[in-house]
């Protein structure tokens, strides 16, 4: 058995995290965050982020963040959206939480073990952590967090092979699996709670760098600094406020006119208009870009259907009209972040070929093209604009597109949970276990809201999921994206690059290859 200590960046997945100023140096396939992933391991999450290099820090203060969805759920253990995931970065930590780099580390633990056979893992508990209400973290919180994630999230999530958590003594846990598995330390981000609250999504409580203060749906979440926060130094602002902004155009205006400090997903036309009280920085927005496809709809369950939609989008336009030609291309549900079992294979199957397009919906039975609706959350600018593009390039080989623009709690619930849908545009972030990627692929799994059943596909991720030996689970993870590529389980199009806009009253932002808006780093820079 082989002790980890989590200081020193444990597991890092060979991941680069490109952050520069507009203008910078990275290429059109976005390769700062791609190909230069194997760049040293030797770099701290903290060396990888740009704090301190902005100016002189000046302790307090408080910045307004703009984003253009509201929260889905406060429960951290309830499944969500990236974007709530971003805010409940601040308020609740795991056992371990991921670095920038993509490493991990410590949090409500200060170090961990995994035997040999990958079936217990060992954690033991950090030294006077504390809730935000004051009360000290105890191993029954620890337990009851665990056991109270797996119960929610159910056969869905890797927590359905956890076959017992034994406390050992006051400061240690073990969680014992049924099966090995080597992908379990990314799974224990998954927030501690007190086991006392009986209300964790209307007083959220945690142990995170931020407390919660108020929440008003569709206007705001504040939080403040947590003074007993277990890392010192951090946090440096006394106040975030995520402000929602539903339509994207407004969020602008109110960026432009200074009520918001920070906003993300900028398109290039939006960053280049900003003035001189902007930093634009540049990373990733580390999500598998695609329009989905529904198999249970007839056109759609022939492969030679979907291929023909993979050969009729162009996503080297999409790439240039939106991003200005800086986000990396992909051809399969993995990002090149995850470079370790990332296959850039898959980037090649498919070109722009108009023809090979007609021809393959002529030998499926659609000579004349068929019907396609494309379902669109309206609050997400980069989903429409594909999806627009999306429509008039297929419109010339013959599929007659029509776009369904709703509201995002109307994609999530009708869409993403009921599954009732022919196409849609969106983009899905993962863990840092690269099973999480590709699970939604699996046949009858409860995230499959595709539809999608291929059993060559089953039986390699099963494969990979058991595998010990990582070289062995990177290979058979890597055929399973080739075997979703050429059988076009999805038109899959980019990572895209995510444009940050950030006031120059600020420094520290920093990039993270999961959902993470990372306030604790954040600090106001001494004005000249």
């Amino acid at each position: 058995m082989k002790k980890k200590h989590l200081l020193s960046g444990v597991m890092a997945l060979l991941v680069s995290v490109a952050l520069c100023a507009c203008g910078g140096d990275k290429n059109a396939e976005g390769t700062s965050a791609g190909s230069q992933a194997a760049q040293s391991q030797d770099t701290t999450a903290e060396e990888s982020s740009n704090t301190l290099s902005e100016g002189t820090p000046v302790p307090g203060g408080s910045v307004v963040f703009g984003m253009t969805q509201d929260l889905a759920s406060l429960d951290p253990h309830i499944d969500t959206d990236a974007g709530t995931r971003d805010v409940v970065f601040n308020l609740y930590e795991g056992l371990v939480k991921p670095a920038s780099d993509g490493s991990f580390m410590p949090a409500v633990a200060s170090d961990y073990t995994v035997s040999d056979d990958a079936k217990v893992y060992t954690f033991t508990l950090r030294d006077g952590i504390t809730f935000h209400d004051g009360t000290p973290v105890t191993i029954e919180d620890v337990k009851y967090s665990i056991d109270r994630y797996a119960e929610i999230q159910g056969e869905s999530s890797a927590f359905s092979i956890v076959s017992e958590t034994v406390i050992v003594d006051d400061r240690t846990l073990e969680v014992h699996l049924n099966e090995s598995y080597t992908e379990l330390l990314p799974m224990m981000t998954v927030a501690i709670i007190p086991a006392s609250n009986e209300d964790p999504a209307g007083n959220p409580i945690g142990t995170g760098p931020f407390r919660y203060v108020s929440y008003t749906p569709g206007q705001n979440i504040v939080l403040e600094k947590y003074d007993g926060y277990w890392q010192e130094g951090v946090p440096s602002l006394d106040r975030v406020e995520f402000k929602f902004i539903a339509d994207v155009d407004t969020a602008f205006v109110e960026l432009q006119a200074g009520t918001i400090d920070i906003m993300k997903y900028l398109t290039a036309a939006q960053a280049e208009t900003l003035g001189d009280s902007y930093n634009i920085y540049e990373g990733s927005m580390n999500l598998v870009h695609a329009m989905y496809l529904n198999s249970s709809y007839e056109p759609l369950s022939k492969t030679g259907v979907r291929q023909a939609l993979c050969y009729g989008v162009d996503r080297n336009a999409i790439n240039n009209f939106l991003f200005g030609g800086k986000s990396h291309l992909i051809g399969s549900h993995m990002i090149p972040a995850m470079s370790v079992y990332y296959e850039p294979e898959a980037e090649n199957v498919y070109t722009y070929d108009p023809e090979k397009a007609k021809e393959l919906l002529a030998e499926a039975g659609y000579p004349d093209g068929f019907d396609l609706t494309i379902t669109v959350p309206s609050s997400y600018s980069q989903h429409v604009d594909t999806a627009q593009i999306i429509a008039d390039e297929l419109s010339q080989i013959g599929v007659r597109v029509t776009i369904n623009q709703v509201e995002w709690s109307t994609w999530l619930s009708d869409v993403y949970q009921g599954g009732d849908f022919q196409a849609t545009v969106i983009g899905f972030d993962g863990t840092l276990a690269p099973s999480d990627w590709l699970l939604k692929y699996k046949t009858g799994h409860a995230k499959n809201f595709m539809h999608y059943s291929n059993t060559s596909y089953d039986e390699v991720f099963d494969k990979a999921y058991a595998a010990v030996n990582q070289e062995e689970k990177a290979e058979y993870y890597k055929e399973a994206q080739m075997i979703l590529a050429e059988d076009a389980a999805a038109v899959y199009i980019e990572d895209p690059v995510n444009l940050v806009a950030v006031s120059k009253k600020f420094g520290g932002y920093t990039f993270y290859p999961t959902a993470a808006e990372d306030m604790s780093l954040l600090y106001q820079v001494e004005q000249q």
